[in-house]
């Protein structure tokens, strides 16, 4: 199993946003998505603080957030990427099979990327990361650009909702 050592916040700005969206969007009777923990067992814990300092991942996890949309099953995970480079390997091979399994079954799968160099935030449905997936597993790139990103799927805030992603889920549900 993998083990866990001073890496554990990677990411929770991005979920504190979407944490605080998705608090919005269940009280506005929207959606009702949770975030799924990851099963850890604790090997050290720093007696002062008494925050986990190392430990082990009990199993795989599949995604981050996982609920229902006005009925309609989504299950989704949070990525940040400091670099204008997407590299799939922060995309494990049994999220993919996971996702994939998930649409199968009738829901709706995807990723919710934040480039943090230039600040912004999108919404990039399973089918396009298929595609970039397939380019991978066939020889090509082990990642992806923020060039090749599709525009429209970008996630702008407003108000209170600091990562709207039904408004990528509605244009995801459109292009089907």
């Amino acid at each position: 199993m993998g083990t866990w050592k001073s890496r554990g916040l990677r990411g929770s700005t991005l979920e504190d946003m979407i944490n605080h969206t998705n608090e919005l969007y269940r009280q506005q009777k929207l959606a009702l998505i949770q975030k799924i923990p990851t099963p850890i067992t604790p090997v050290a814990i720093d007696k002062e603080t008494r925050h986990i300092t190392l430990a082990y991942f009990d199993q795989k996890s599949t995604v981050d957030y996982i609920g229902s949309v006005q009925g309609i099953p989504v299950c989704f995970d949070a990525k940040e990427c400091a670099a204008g480079t997407f590299p799939l390997q922060n995309v494990h091979e049994h999220q993919m099979r996971f996702m994939q399994e998930f649409e199968e079954q009738g829901g709706i799968a995807f990723l919710i990327i934040s480039f943090t160099a230039v600040d912004e935030i999108y919404y990039l449905p399973l089918q396009e990361l298929k595609k970039y997936w397939e380019r991978m597993e066939n020889g090509g790139r082990k990642s992806f650009t923020y060039q090749e990103m599709t525009k429209e799927f970008r996630l702008w805030p407003h108000r209170d909702i600091l990562v709207p992603y039904l408004e990528g889920l509605q244009k995801d549900l459109n292009l089907r």
